[in-house]
C-alpha cells in the first residue's frame, strides 16, 4: 500500500447549499470545499497547482461513488485551496442528480501536490446536514399551501404562541439600532477593537479574509516548522497577537567585519536594526542574501536573541533533526551576534557553555540567521 501522506494539520471543510426563497428558486448545484495542503515533510504547499480527484460516496467510507470529478486548483500563500464541487471535470455521475435524501454520503479527496494525477494524499469524511439542503429543491413540487394547527399544550403555554404577524414585522422596525445588520460600527459599539484590515471584494470568507481582519491564524508552538525555519521563541505583543522568533535551518561561518570600523550596531535586543547598520560585513552580507521559505527579512541575531536561541536549543534541534538538509545548532561552536562592542570587537555566544563575550571582528565564527513574525 502506498504511504498516505498527511493532507491537513487543520482542515476547513465547508459544504454550502442554500434553500430556495420562493417556489421557483433553485438551490445551487455546487458545494464549496477548502483544505490546507502539506507535503510529506509537513511543509505547506504554497502558491502551487495541485491535482485533485473528488468523489461523493454513498452509504459508507467505502461505499459506491455516485459522482467523481477532477480539478487542478492553485494553493494560496497559506497552502489553502478553495474549490466548488460540481464545477470540475466530470469523471462519472451527475452532481445535480444526487438524491441527498438517500444518504449518508461521504466525500473522498485524492490529491497530487505536484499538480498531476498521481494521487498520494487521500482523505474521506462524512457530509453532514448542511449539504442535504440541496434536497430542499423538492419543495418546489409541493402544490398548494401547508396548513398546520398547533396542538402542543407546552407550546400553547409559552410566550412564542402569542407571536403574531405584526410582531414579526416590528422586528425589522426596532429602535435599538437603525440598520438591519451587524456591521463594523455595531461591533465597535459592543467594545471590540479590530486589528489592521483591508477591504475584500469577493463573496467567500477564507483564511486571507480572516488575516485581513487582524486575526492571527492558529496557535504557534516552540519547535514548529514555520516561516522558512523553526520557531524558537514566542510572546504576545502589544497588539494582542502571538509573535516570535524563527531560526534558519542552515548556517555558515564568517568574519563579523572585514575591516575594523565603528557601526553603532549596539542593540543587545534588536538584531534586525543592528544588521541594517553593519558595514563592510561578510556576516551581514550572508544573512541579507538568504531567501529561505521565500522570505528576505533574515538578519543576524543580537546577543539577547542568541541567548534565547541557546536556552531553547532543545526545541529548535528537535525540529531541525527531522527536516531534510537542516543543520543542528552546535553544542561546541561559538556564534556571532550582531551586537557591536567596540570599533574592533563584537559580541558572540558560546553554545558550549552558554554565555556571551566579545571577540575581534575579523575572527571566523558560526553564523545563524533568524527572523521575526
Amino acid at each position: 500500500m502506498k504511504k498516505l501522506y498527511t493532507l491537513l494539520t487543520a482542515v476547513l471543510l465547508t459544504v454550502s447549499a442554500f434553500l430556495p426563497q420562493q417556489a421557483s428558486a433553485q438551490a445551487p448545484d455546487k458545494m464549496s470545499y477548502q483544505a490546507v495542503v502539506r507535503d510529506a515533510g509537513n511543509a505547506l504547499v504554497t502558491s502551487q497547482a495541485v491535482g485533485m480527484q473528488l468523489s461523493i460516496l454513498q452509504g459508507s467510507v467505502t461505499g459506491t461513488a455516485v459522482y467523481i470529478e477532477t480539478q487542478t486548483p492553485t494553493t494560496n500563500i497559506n497552502g489553502l485551496v478553495s474549490i466548488e464541487i460540481g464545477a470540475g471535470t466530470v469523471v462519472s455521475g451527475t452532481f445535480n442528480s444526487i438524491d441527498w435524501s438517500n444518504g449518508p454520503y461521504f466525500i473522498k479527496t485524492e490529491t497530487d501536490p505536484t499538480g498531476g494525477t498521481t494521487y498520494t494524499i487521500t482523505g474521506t469524511s462524512q457530509l453532514l446536514s448542511v449539504p442535504y439542503a440541496l434536497h430542499a429543491n423538492t419543495a418546489d413540487s409541493i402544490v398548494g399551501g401547508v396548513s398546520v394547527t398547533e396542538t402542543d399544550p407546552i407550546f400553547g403555554a409559552s410566550i412564542a404562541s402569542g407571536i403574531t404577524g405584526s410582531d414579526t414585522a416590528n422586528w425589522n422596525n426596532h429602535t435599538v439600532d437603525i440598520d438591519t445588520q451587524l456591521d463594523s460600527t455595531g461591533v465597535a459599539a459592543l467594545g471590540f477593537v479590530a486589528g489592521a484590515h483591508t477591504v475584500d471584494t469577493d463573496t467567500q470568507l477564507d483564511s486571507t479574509d480572516i488575516a485581513n481582519l487582524g486575526y492571527t491564524a492558529g496557535v504557534h508552538y516552540l519547535g514548529e516548522q514555520f516561516g522558512g525555519g523553526v520557531i524558537y521563541h514566542l510572546y504576545i505583543g502589544s497588539d494582542g497577537n502571538q509573535h516570535g522568533l524563527i531560526v534558519n535551518t542552515t548556517e555558515s561561518t564568517s568574519v563579523w567585519q572585514v575591516s575594523a570600523t565603528l557601526t553603532n550596531a549596539t542593540h543587545s535586543w534588536d538584531g534586525e536594526t543592528n544588521t541594517g547598520l553593519m558595514t563592510s560585513s561578510a556576516a551581514a552580507n550572508y544573512v541579507n542574501g538568504l531567501t529561505d521559505g521565500g522570505f528576505t527579512d533574515w538578519y543576524l541575531p543580537s546577543i539577547d536573541e542568541l541567548n534565547l536561541l541557546y536556552n531553547n536549543r532543545f526545541y529548535a534541534n528537535k525540529a531541525l533533526s527531522v527536516i531534510g538538509g537542516a543543520t543542528l545548532l552546535s553544542t561546541t561552536d561559538s556564534y556571532w551576534s550582531s551586537t557591536e562592542n567596540l570599533t574592533t570587537s563584537a559580541l558572540y555566544f558560546f553554545f558550549s557553555t552558554g554565555y556571551g563575550t566579545s571577540g575581534n571582528k575579523v575572527a571566523t565564527l558560526s553564523i545563524r540567521a533568524v527572523r521575526g513574525f
